[in-house]
């Protein structure tokens, strides 16, 4: 990238964050600290009002805009990738928002580059479990969690629990958003047990942003807060070995049983997962037969010698 081109890029950088170090800079163009002051000078020099904060970073003055960004046609055909993915792996309040983006950046293209942005988008889909929408779950509340997040607002919803059938009123507040076995979660404190909680949006009706706010940074941070939830409460880490022939074939059923992470082995992989519960795995656990075996948790494989007991009765009788 030549000096202008990166002038300019380290200009959109500025003004996409609110603060941007001047470490943030030279990795992001690979250069050093000495040549990021020279840029931003420059940048000074050509009457662009830079300010700067001793030990934070550089910021763009309150009131200077750039003019409409204009896109290359890879940064275009990128867009165009991710709006297939919103598509497939959110609900309908965050592809609205994302379309009408999406109607804005096309807005700034030539004509040209429209024509071949519609050709991409007519040759690229996103494969997504089908997701039965009705009255009670209707797929529209990323956008106002979301912005919950962003004010630190409390969430007050219904909560309907697919071991028990039955339905609880929860006040929570939003800790954040991860997306695991191709279903988006909401974790937040819950008001009602005290504690961490993972909830899945999917099985969140009656969701309201309440005027009740929170003091985020009281909270542990996010990474932190993950961990407990993980170590101690409805989320249960479980690690096994799948045969690593067999393991092809359960590439689609892993994602929907909590997958997070595989380490590949000789004639094996090891498969790191989340679950809410072990009852319901194990069943699964059952279906893959003598090419898997429980690693942990413990409590996992009492509960593949129940199954295995209650099959053999089966069977005998």
């Amino acid at each position: 990238m030549n000096r202008i081109d990166r002038l300019t890029a380290i200009l959109v950088q500025l003004q996409s964050k609110k603060v941007v170090t001047a470490q943030e800079i030279a990795d992001r163009f690979d250069i050093s600290l000495r040549t990021v002051y020279r840029d931003v000078r420059a940048l000074e020099e050509g009457g662009v009002p830079i300010g700067a904060e001793a030990g934070t970073g550089y910021f763009l003055m309150d009131g200077y805009h750039l003019p409409p960004v204009m896109f290359t046609q890879e940064e275009a055909n990128a867009l165009v990738l991710g709006a297939k993915l919103i598509e497939g792996q959110s609900d309908h309040s965050i592809e609205h928002h994302f379309g009408e983006a999406m109607y804005k950046i096309k807005s700034v293209l030539k004509s040209q580059e429209k024509e071949e942005l519609e050709k991409l988008e007519s040759q690229i889909r996103v494969s997504r479990l089908p997701q039965p929408e009705s009255e009670d779950f209707p797929n529209n509340f990323l956008a106002t969690i979301q912005q919950a997040l962003v004010d630190s607002s409390v969430l007050g919803f219904r909560y309907y629990a697919n071991y028990s059938g039955d339905y609880s009123s929860r006040e929570v507040e939003p800790m954040g958003l991860i997306f695991y076995g191709n279903r988006w979660h909401l974790l937040a404190y819950c008001r009602l047990r005290k504690a961490p909680r993972d909830f899945r949006v999917d099985r969140i009706v009656k969701l309201e942003k309440l005027d009740d706010k929170f003091d985020a940074e009281a909270r542990k941070p996010f990474d932190s807060f993950m961990d407990d939830l993980i170590r101690g409460t409805e989320l249960i880490e479980v690690i096994i070995d799948v045969d690593r022939q067999v393991s092809r074939f359960i590439g689609e059923q892993k994602y929907s049983f909590g997958f997070v992470s595989q380490e590949n082995f000789e004639d094996k992989v090891r498969m790191k997962l989340l679950c809410p519960g072990l009852e319901y795995f194990s069943r699964w656990m059952t279906s893959l037969g003598d090419s898997s075996t429980v690693v942990e948790p413990p409590a996992l494989k009492e509960l593949m010698l129940k199954r295995l007991d209650e099959l053999k009765k089966h069977y005998e009788s």
